[in-house]
């Protein structure tokens, strides 16, 4: 039986050991941990590469949005319009700050924020949109940017998912509005050997900002006029970063390959059960959600024939235990809380092979009873 698991970075490191390996060497020379020099050139890099004009390392994804929140001047008793079908992170750093998330059901092909909403979620209190960039597909931002200036709130872009990708226009996530937010959890297409994290900016004032909460608010050393907090971005995990930035568009084109496979082979096997991701220009598929009426059932039966999978997400953030003050209740936004019943991620990594894609497809066919055509359809093309 082959096993498919729904990453693979052991095969990842293996194509780059040696560079990884020669750059932790260079920090461990250097005995320099934390910021630093490493750190410094990651950020130029990753700036470069977003079209952006300042990038700020920290500490983790969800510390990016707080640390950008935090610098949008977010606090208590302000309200922050996001989506409510996303990781926790997005919704609690909000919470954390005193502030209210005010959610907005998705769309049903994208998964990301109808920006249809956004008018009537608005109130007095509204300071921030904070749109997600879901799965690696950017989220529609003209409407988000106009809402914003003519209001003039800030718009903080959750792409935690999504660095390399772009919008319609071409523009690259997280360089579109005032801050954008990046996650380098090991999962990400781009990711570090632990937490780590990125803020990027094309305002000065901002970026300065950002540097300066990410040290517990002191400018200079022990002098605080602002109170920040411990989100500084370690050496180590900057110089692993900045060896995988160098593969990340060869390995986004493979992830577009794959996705693309998945297509040819679903078609082929004509399963009519399975709705596929939407395609969109600049997706970069960090993730490849289907969805079927099944789920549970599908999952249960693709672990026991050794391919793993995920559900992002089974929870909509609106009935989340911790948000039931807010007064949000069920079947208030249909079109994501039916997505928490029917998405599942399949492996799209860039290490995965076409015979491995062929057993996931012919392994679901099997699950509806048809015959598969995946690893037959491999076969043959080779």
């Amino acid at each position: 039986m082959m096993k498919v698991p729904l990453l693979d970075l052991t095969a990842q490191y293996q194509t780059i050991r040696w560079e990884i390996r020669t750059a932790i060497e260079r920090v461990c020379e250097s005995q320099n941990f934390i910021l630093g020099p490493e750190v410094a050139a990651l950020e130029q890099e990753i700036a470069s590469f977003c079209g952006a004009r300042y990038a700020v390392g920290v500490s983790s994804g969800t510390d990016a949005l707080l640390v950008a929140l935090m610098a949008a001047g977010i606090g208590p008793d302000d309200e922050v319009i996001t989506s409510t079908f996303s990781f926790f992170a997005t919704a609690g750093v909000i919470a954390r700050l005193g502030a209210r998330p005010i959610f907005v059901d998705i769309e049903t092909e994208s998964f990301n924020l109808d920006v249809e909403e956004l008018h009537s979620k608005i109130s007095q209190r509204t300071k921030a949109i904070l749109p997600v960039h879901l799965f690696g597909r950017c989220a529609g931002m003209d409407a988000v940017l106009e809402s914003a200036r003519r209001h003039g709130w800030a718009v903080i872009e959750d792409a935690a998912q999504s660095i390399g990708a772009r919008d319609y226009q071409g523009r690259p996530a997280g360089s579109i509005g005032d801050i954008g937010c990046f996650s380098f959890f090991p999962s990400k297409n781009l990711g570090a050997f632990g937490d780590a994290g990125m803020a990027i900016t094309n305002d000065a004032k901002l970026a300065e900002k950002l540097r300066v909460l990410r040290v517990h608010g002191g400018k200079p050393k022990y002098h605080h006029r602002i109170i920040g907090g411990n989100f500084r971005l370690d050496a180590l995990q900057a110089a692993v970063l900045r060896v995988k930035l160098k593969y990340l568009s060869l390995w986004t084109k493979a992830r577009r390959r794959n996705a693309a496979r998945y297509r040819g082979l679903f078609s082929q096997a004509g399963l009519s059960e399975v709705v596929l991701p939407q395609d969109a220009p600049g997706h970069i598929y960090n993730q490849f959600v289907i969805r079927c009426a099944e789920r549970d059932a599908l999952q249960a039966f693709l672990r026991r024939k050794n391919i793993e999978s995920e559900i992002y997400y089974p929870v909509p953030l609106h009935l989340q235990e911790c948000f039931e003050h807010l007064g949000y209740r069920q079947g208030q936004f249909p079109r994501a809380e039916a997505a928490a019943e029917q998405v599942l991620a399949l492996p799209i990594y860039p290490e995965l092979s076409e015979a491995q894609q062929g057993y996931v497809v012919d392994r679901i066919c099997e699950f509806y009873g048809q015959q598969g055509a995946g690893v037959s359809a491999i076969r043959q093309a080779s």
